[in-house]
């Protein structure tokens, strides 16, 4: 990384920590560019040479969070790509408390960012950070059970909104109830015979 690169980096992520620290205080429609530029440490034109609109900034904030996200366990989420197509049936079950926990104490620990993400989706292309889950992980499990392509768009819909939804009434609550607690809830409502199995 060369110096004007690393200066437009770390400009970069003045911002992205700027708008987390705001997102901390005040809903994002209430947040200008030059409050913004003001928590960064930043001018007007600097913000607008990195991004056309909040949204992008919110976008690359999102997108950076979700970085720090995934290098948690990049071992895991390789070799669960990787063994797609070899993995029993009954072992194609990705809503784990192995992989929930660290997905909910992150949403617990950045909560008015993901907040923010829910109240606004338009304008934060909420729906494309699924894009990935649903292309690598549930549209390969899905026609290993023979699901019908034509199909398989609703059980998505339905899979993700369904866990969108008990985040967001999460959130709603402050996320005062224990991430183990939601992470059983999802369980349960994703794998019911699983509760019946451990009685």
């Amino acid at each position: 990384m060369n110096k004007s690169e690393s200066k437009y980096f770390n400009t970069a992520l003045r911002m992205n920590e700027a708008l987390i620290a705001l997102l901390e205080k005040k809903d994002l429609e209430y947040i200008p560019v030059k409050e913004i530029c003001h928590q960064a440490g930043v001018n007007r034109s600097t913000f607008y040479l990195h991004y056309e609109t909040i949204a992008d900034l919110v976008n690359e904030t999102l997108e950076m969070i979700n970085q720090r996200f995934l290098s948690y366990f990049p071992q895991q989420e390789e070799e669960v790509l990787e063994n797609m197509g070899t993995r029993e049936r009954e072992d194609l079950v990705l809503v784990t408390r192995e992989y929930l926990l660290p997905y909910l104490r992150f949403i617990r620990d950045n909560k008015k960012v993901y907040w923010a993400a829910f109240r606004n989706p338009g304008s934060m292309q909420t729906h494309t950070r699924y894009g990935e889950l649903k292309q690598h992980i549930l549209s390969p499990i899905l026609e290993r059970f023979d699901i019908p392509a034509a199909h398989r768009p609703y059980y998505m819909a339905y899979y993700v909104e369904g866990i969108i939804a008990i985040v967001k009434e999460w959130l709603r609550q402050d996320c005062a109830d224990e991430v183990e607690m939601i992470a059983g809830i999802i369980e349960s409502c994703v794998r019911p015979s699983h509760r019946n199995d451990e009685k």
